[in-house]
């Protein structure tokens, strides 16, 4: 068990190490500037490692296996807007904590100079990621093709475009992309599949995957919609 545990712990730690020796040897021999505080370098690298590893061991063993085992249970409400009502709940909670929409939004609101605060742009964007999850779930539960929801989502996004502030195009697509980290990608996604799969009619890989893609999808729209209200 240990031996296994070592082995997992050097897989991680593997994976770590070129990003740091890219940072470390660019930082010395390109821009030829020294490491400051090198022993707090050190142990943030360390801290860096360990953290990564027991998280994905934690997503891995708790959060995966969770989020399929609602999916498959969810069933039992019978009700299918009791269902959505709960994905868009979900989507929205693991929304609040994703650590990259937390950092997004601290820069946004820094370079904004408090004009966008990160507390309106991160409710904005968990608004957007829960209904495009309970959209998501709604299409799974309707066996609806995936193409048919997102060509009149990604139609009203273009439109919205032409409305929105230039400063909130941007910053929507980058708040969708932080939507997809660590947090939300494994509750969400295999709760899609899990609902999926205990459907008898519905087809796991055509409807269990493309999950993201729509909560990304409403992601950019609410904050279009934000900057189209504050502007």
């Amino acid at each position: 068990m240990i031996v296994n545990a070592l082995k997992d712990l050097w897989a991680t730690t593997r994976n770590v190490i070129p990003i740091m020796s890219i940072l470390i040897l660019f930082q010395l021999f390109i821009l030829k500037k020294p490491i400051e505080n090198l022993r707090v370098f050190i142990l943030g690298c360390i801290f860096s490692i360990l953290g990564l590893h027991f998280f994905l061991k934690g997503v891995t063993t708790a959060l995966i296996p969770l989020g399929e085992s609602v999916g498959k249970n969810i069933v039992i409400l019978e009700k299918k807007y009791l269902i959505i009502l709960f994905a868009f709940a979900l989507g929205y909670a693991s929304t609040l904590v994703e650590p990259a929409l937390e950092a997004l939004a601290l820069e946004v609101e820094e370079i904004s100079v408090g004009a966008i605060p990160h507390k309106v742009l991160i409710n904005a964007v968990a608004i957007g990621f829960g209904l495009g999850l309970s959209i998501g779930i709604a299409k799974i539960l309707n066996n609806i093709p995936t193409k048919k929801v997102m060509l009149p989502l990604m139609t009203l996004a273009i439109v919205l475009l032409y409305f929105a502030p230039d400063e909130y195009v941007a910053i929507a697509f980058d708040s969708a992309s932080a939507t997809t980290g660590p947090v939300n990608i494994p509750i969400n996604m295999a709760l899609a599949i899990g609902l999926a799969k205990v459907l008898g009619e519905v087809d796991p890989l055509l409807n269990g995957f493309g999950i993201i893609g729509l909560t990304s999808m409403g992601s950019v729209l609410t904050v279009l919609l934000l900057g189209i209200i504050m502007k």
